[in-house]
């Protein structure tokens, strides 16, 4: 089935549900997660995005991830692997839990071991378009218009505007390092 994407202006009580959110996860992770941030759109204020809270939690270590499970699925999450084998394929190493409410996709959980590469990218991008606002503006363009001319929901939107995150993650690499 082909999950209807939308894109939204900024909400405000965005914030305030990753930071409830995470209380929650805290609770299921608790002293293993070393890290719990909000990242993706919905945590750059300003930016037009899906009403998808998604949420980085950075463990000691996701050998025994499957631990986890039961607690996720008690919070009304799907556990969902790595996602290796999706028609646009996770990574290894990154976890990944979602959380619909009423047919519609409210929470995105990826967990990753503390070390794994693509922390830094998470992050970074956040920051990014954080202390841009311009380049977040565009973001938010190219979102809107991917959405309008996809057919095929979630997977379409991605592929739609790969081209413009690869290049805003070139960006913020070369800001972080500066």
């Amino acid at each position: 089935m082909v999950r209807i994407i939308e894109v939204v202006a900024h909400r405000s009580e965005w914030a305030a549900d990753f930071v409830a959110e995470s209380s929650r996860l805290r609770d299921v992770f608790g002293s293993r997660a070393l890290t719990i941030d909000h990242i993706g759109s919905t945590a750059v204020v300003g930016l037009a995005a899906k009403p998808v809270i998604d949420i980085l939690v950075v463990l000691d270590s996701t050998a025994d991830i499957g631990a986890f499970s039961t607690g996720m699925e008690q919070l009304g999450y799907v556990v969902r692997g790595e996602c290796l084998d999706a028609e646009i394929p996770g990574s290894v190493g990154r976890f990944y839990f979602s959380k619909d409410v009423a047919g519609q996709r409210t929470h995105q959980v990826h967990t990753c071991a503390s070390g794994h590469a693509e922390i830094s990218d998470l992050l970074v991008l956040r920051d990014y378009l954080r202390a841009h606002p311009g380049a977040a503006k565009e973001y938010a363009r190219v979102k809107v218009e991917s959405v309008a001319h996809s057919t095929e929901g979630s997977v379409g939107y991605m592929r739609a505007k790969a081209n413009t995150v690869r290049a805003l993650l070139a960006s913020a690499r070369q800001w972080k390092r500066r």
